[in-house]
């Protein structure tokens, strides 16, 4: 790719492939540049089941997004779903040598690679290390520790696990596609990337993400994430009901449930029919919405349900975890007429719809800005700052490096009077704790 600047986002979904390019502009807002899209049709629940049919799809999406972007696509940044993904807490530190010297990003890597280093089940892999906050020398609820002295460095993590398999062929699929991958990151992280704002994840917020074969939940408070799960039930699955429940076949059920659905089934009045076309020349089948919305209201409040028990299970109850800002819905599933209402009747919570506006440029396709593509905007965020990330740290090497070099050309004397600075700190911190100890000793 020309610019390097330019990132690129692919949401391998149950029910659709997205790639999306995108780049920042002069206003630290995100352009969206070309979108891709293909039905997905190697994916099951999140997972990869046919891997020639899953490449295709990728293959058809990349192209889509090339023409019209009239871009060449190289690298992207993967998201990853699926059943498979569970998360732990857990808590690890590090003894450093030098407790004189501050605590810097090389230190906050230590601890998070000594974290990637755990044991896990057979067959399992860390797929991300977040740290939640730390404790510098016994002092607790630290949320940055660079730039303080300490020396032990201490962080309770929110460790995502997922499948080995499942996340090599995933790698496998996008390797025959062509295509390099630069990262994986959880899907409901890059969901949230895009719709939530940073006063939500303050003030404690849960985000559902209602895909094709899943729903993804992932729960912010004090801006730490703190809870991630994934529910191997979405949006299919209330197609698969409707289909059975009114005997029509899947490209009807889904219509059906994205024109007439409703997850209230109070609304329809019982003399509402919808006549839907007979199979070759058969009789038309008559269905009455009232009917429709009773089998998408009984679906939709199972994963509703089971989504509420993991915010229940992280502690919601508690006025200490509380979350203020209730409940945001995302995804394709979010679409679905007076889910919001029916959320809120659930849980109690505040609820609102999560457009993934709230990083992007303004005069995005109207399309772009819609719940379905959350994951793609946020993925292709993700990437973005992992490459500003990646230049920023780039920079901090050339300027050491051009340091080096004028230190080096510095006569013998000065460089001698610079080494000698930390051990003139040192003498005033001795001498300091020695008046203090004086004074102790006086007070007694």
């Amino acid at each position: 790719m020309e610019n390097e600047n330019i990132a690129v986002g692919l949401d391998i979904g149950t029910t659709k492939i997205v790639a999306m390019i995108g780049r920042k502009n002069e206003y630290g807002k995100m352009e969206i540049l070309g979108v891709g899209r293909s039905k997905s049709l190697g994916v099951h629940r999140g997972v990869v089941n046919n891997i020639t049919q899953t490449i295709q799809s990728i293959q058809q999406a990349v192209q889509d997004a090339e023409t019209s972007s009239g871009m060449k696509i190289d690298n992207v940044m993967v998201g990853i779903a699926g059943q498979h993904i569970r998360s732990l807490q857990h808590s690890d530190y590090i003894t450093r040598s030098d407790s004189d010297e501050v605590i810097d990003e090389a230190d906050i890597e230590r601890l998070c690679n000594q974290v990637h280093k755990l044991v896990m089940l057979p067959g399992e892999e860390i797929i991300h290390v977040l740290p939640q906050d730390f404790k510098v020398d016994g002092q607790a609820e630290i949320k940055e520790p660079i730039g303080m002295y300490g020396g032990r460095l201490e962080a309770n993590f929110h460790v995502v696990v997922g499948q080995v398999s499942s996340i090599r062929n995933v790698g496998r699929c996008i390797k025959s596609a062509g295509l390099n991958l630069s990262a994986i990151t959880l899907e409901p992280l890059a969901s949230a990337n895009a719709v939530l704002s940073r006063e939500e994840k303050e003030a404690g917020v849960a985000l559902i993400d209602i895909g094709g074969g899943t729903t993804d939940l992932a729960i912010f408070k004090d801006g730490i994430i703190r809870h991630t799960a994934v529910i191997p039930f979405g949006g299919g699955v209330i197609t698969e009901d409707i289909k059975e429940g009114c005997s029509i076949i899947e490209k009807q059920a889904e219509l059906l449930k994205i024109k007439f659905g409703s997850a209230w089934p109070g609304e329809n009045k019982e003399n509402e029919i919808v006549s839907i076309p007979g199979l070759r020349g058969r009789e038309p089948k008559e269905i009455t919405l009232k009917n429709l919305s009773k089998i998408i209201h009984a679906r939709v409040v199972e994963i509703i349900e089971q989504v509420y028990l993991e915010i229940k299970n992280y502690g919601h109850e508690e006025q200490k975890k509380k979350l203020i800002a209730g409940i945001v819905l995302t995804g394709g599933g979010a679409q679905l007429q007076h889910l919001k209402q029916l959320v809120e009747y659930i849980t109690g919570m505040d609820t609102r719809i999560g457009y993934p506006n709230e990083h992007l440029a303004g005069g995005s396709d109207d399309e772009t800005t819609s719940p379905t593509y959350a994951t793609a905007v946020g993925l292709v965020l993700s990437s973005i700052n992992d490459q500003e990330k990646k230049q920023q740290k780039q920079q901090e090497k050339q300027v050491e490096a051009s340091e080096t070099v004028e230190t080096d050309d510095v006569d013998p004397s000065t460089t001698k009077e610079e080494k000698e600075q930390p051990k003139e700190r040192k003498r005033f911190l001795d001498k300091w704790a020695e008046k203090f100890k004086e004074f102790l000793d006086n007070a007694e």
